[in-house]
């Protein structure tokens, strides 16, 4: 019951977040999807290394 009530309170968070915020919400994204395409970019070097 606690985590099915904590799922909606963080919902309602992100929700509050994107509309009283949305230039600060897209960094955010725009920031994450950056951190994910260079952790994607090492994994490609270290998979490439192993090859090697």
């Amino acid at each position: 019951m606690l985590k099915k009530n904590f799922r909606y309170v963080a919902i309602a968070f992100v929700i509050f977040y994107l509309l009283s915020s949305p230039t600060a919400a897209a960094h955010v994204v725009n920031n994450a999807f950056t951190e994910l395409g260079r952790a994607g970019s090492q994994l490609s070097s270290f998979v490439n290394a192993l090859g090697t």
